[in-house]
């Protein structure tokens, strides 16, 4: 295999899981080590892909985020488990919103069957995937709906979500930083998000681990406005640090599924 074709065998990996290890490609593809750091860093620098502790995941291009449609099959296995376990997080008869976002997603599609819930959201896609569910009650946020992800965001949005209370918040960012900094694209989603961050008793964050070092430019908020984080797996001793001293509770399935 030449380096071309390693490249192309990297960014293939990458795409299907959304984030690729040293270790792994290095097993996968049987070269050395140093081999795959300096493709991985060729590759970053052709903005095919982002470094981050022990390997890298897909380059967004900056600013802009990756398609919806692009998004969902990245990391799906990842974001199938987190939508499970953050599921399980739920009580009967609780109240809750479930932003935008195809993690998110995911714990909708694990509370179908679930009955006396109310869930509020302004994702038309959950409003589709609980719709199967009579014992899910189900309000949607008004507002502009955009086409590229079914999402209601402005002003209006804001404003109707701030008539509610609910008991949880499920939410998610497109990156995050070490500090502790949730981040997205749009500031009109961040608007939304922040306000279903105020509108909620308890929030749960629901992010794989390719979203840590991914660059975005607009602040969510950061971890400790946060009361449980669900991933596959947080590989950042500093945002752990974060977690822990801000007394945010970790679950990582991929610990739960190995043991």
């Amino acid at each position: 295999m030449n380096i071309e074709q390693r490249h192309e065998a990297i960014l293939a990996l990458a795409r299907k899981s959304g984030r690729v290890t040293v270790e792994a490609l290095a097993e996968q593809l049987q070269v050395s080590r140093q081999t795959i750091r300096k493709d991985l860093n060729d590759l970053c620098d052709q903005a095919q892909l982002n470094r981050v502790h022990g390997g890298a995941v897909i380059a967004t291009g900056g600013v802009d985020n990756l398609e919806y449609e692009a998004r969902r099959v990245l990391a799906r296995e990842a974001k199938e488990a987190i939508g499970v376990a953050a599921a399980a997080l739920i009580p009967e008869q609780a109240s809750l919103f479930i932003n935008i976002g195809t993690t998110t997603e995911e714990v909708a599609r694990a509370l179908l069957g679930r009955t006396g819930l109310l869930v509020i959201t302004n994702n038309l896609n959950v409003v589709d995937i609980l719709a199967p569910s009579p014992g899910i009650e189900v309000i949607v946020v008004g507002g502009r709906v955009r086409s590229a992800d079914r999402a209601s965001v402005g002003a209006f949005a804001v404003d109707f979500i701030r008539n509610f209370k609910v008991d949880f918040a499920i939410i998610g960012a497109s990156a995050m930083d070490d500090d502790g900094s949730l981040l997205d694209f749009d500031i009109n989603e961040v608007q939304v998000s922040q306000t279903i961050i105020q509108s909620s008793r308890r929030v749960i964050l629901v992010a794989d681990g390719q979203k840590l070092g991914r660059p975005a430019p607009v602040r969510i908020g950061h971890i400790g406005d946060v009361h449980v984080f669900v991933t596959d797996r947080l590989e950042s001793p500093e945002l752990a640090a974060k977690c822990k001293a801000q007394g945010v509770r970790v679950i990582e399935t991929a610990l739960n599924q190995a043991g």
